[in-house]
């Protein structure tokens, strides 16, 4: 075990996944007010609420308003440079992972989620902690296990939907900018070596929102 502890290893450098993630800037959470916000595209207002754009050339997440959101829908537009990030919620009613597949992905605490990088053509796995968004070391074949036995996997977008598991056995299909979300308020909240009572009902709560807009 390294000195930084099991929920701290040491950040990666380069353009690997995990400095993908931290590119993207945690959108405002919705309780927050937000005058004079502004499409980070056009420079038009914007509500609290609004869509997100990923920049795919600098893996930024930029703020949008819905006239521009919608010109990024399709994969291809601007020529592949922005994705506009879905909204969907899909609770995976079968998801299936087995506790070998869960230790064979190295993630110590019982969230994460996972993202395919269009551009590096990679899969990465990330758990939340107090220093943020850690990247677990993801086996090449351990991916490959996990869609095999969940075949809705296949359709999740690249670049802007994630998988969001909680261990043993709930998975959803979410907004990654979601993931960021849920990172920045365990970030907040940790104490000690296993997030303490207030990251836990943090956590609880932000399921029971994906549960419920998976529903809506």
């Amino acid at each position: 075990m390294s000195a930084a502890g099991p929920l701290e290893r040491p950040p990666v450098n380069g353009a690997g996944p995990l400095a993908v993630l931290a590119r993207i800037r945690r959108p405002r959470p919705a309780a927050e007010p937000g005058p004079g916000a502004r499409c980070d595209l056009c420079a038009a207002d914007v509500a609290d609420e609004h869509p997100h754009v990923v920049d795919l050339d600098d893996r930024s997440l930029r703020c949008a308003c819905r006239a521009c959101a919608l010109l990024f829908t399709t994969p291809g537009a601007a020529a592949g440079r922005f994705r506009t990030v879905p909204t969907r919620y899909l609770r995976l009613t079968s998801f299936v992972l087995s506790p070998g597949q869960w230790d064979e992905l190295q993630v110590p605490v019982s969230v994460a989620f996972f993202f395919r990088n269009s551009r590096q053509g990679e899969v990465g796995a990330f758990y939340p902690g107090p220093a943020g968004a850690t990247e677990s070391l993801l086996p090449l074949d351990a991916w490959a296990g996990i869609e095999a036995a969940n075949p809705e996997l296949a359709t999740i977008e690249p670049d802007v939907e994630a998988l969001l598991v909680r261990a043993p056995d709930e998975g959803y299909v979410v907004p990654i900018d979601a993931c960021y979300e849920l990172v920045g308020r365990l970030r907040r909240s940790w104490k000690g070596f296993d997030g303490g009572a207030e990251a836990h009902a943090e956590l609880d709560a932000f399921f029971a929102r994906a549960r419920e807009r998976a529903h809506g």
